[in-house]
């Protein structure tokens, strides 16, 4: 792989578990409490929709996969893929393919379940708890802006992943490996 991609894969890497952590970091620790009624108090936490903890734990296992594949590209050489590298190479970009897709749909679904906390149901009865606690729902909106911009990094990193594993193909043949 050619020196160039190699380092702007690594600062890609190191922009995605930036954000990953950055998200997971901002629903995490994000927590705000109220006076309800007369001393009641209720606090709102990641804790209370189930979609914001899976979100959670997809964030933290996509920065820890980033980081595994960042230290095997510091311990890998540089040198054309032959054989069993060519294997790691497909594992590669398959992972970094599920890896991206599953932070976008965890992020969606999160951002789709949270709409329920800022417009509320009428149908369920249940009120806009974004009303209430404003300064949690707007951290968590931050996370979600976080946690697409890694979506499309992983996506970018996908790229140069199956980048990578293409080039040893032949244009002129179907699936045929490169002789030279």
């Amino acid at each position: 792989m050619k020196l160039g991609m190699a380092r702007g894969e690594v600062c890609l890497r190191l922009s995605v578990i930036l954000f990953l952590v950055l998200t997971t970091c901002l629903v995490a620790f994000d927590t705000q409490t109220k006076v309800v009624f007369l001393g009641i108090k209720k606090k709102a936490t990641y804790n209370d929709l189930d979609a914001l903890k899976m979100l959670v734990y997809v964030t933290s296992a996509a920065a820890g996969y980033n980081l595994l594949q960042l230290c095997k590209h510091s311990t890998c050489s540089r040198g054309n893929l032959k054989g069993s590298d060519m294997c790691v190479a497909w594992i590669s970009l398959f992972l970094d393919q599920i890896a991206a897709y599953i932070t976008f749909g965890t992020n969606t679904a999160s951002v789709g379940a949270s709409m329920i906390a800022v417009k509320g149901s009428e149908a369920f009865q249940w009120i806009k708890v974004c009303d209430k606690f404003t300064r949690f729902c707007i951290q968590i909106g931050g996370a979600f802006l976080c946690g697409y911009v890694a979506s499309i990094l992983m996506l970018l990193i996908s790229t140069i992943s199956a980048y990578r594993v293409f080039r040893m193909y032949s244009p002129k043949w179907f699936l045929r490996l490169k002789t030279t």
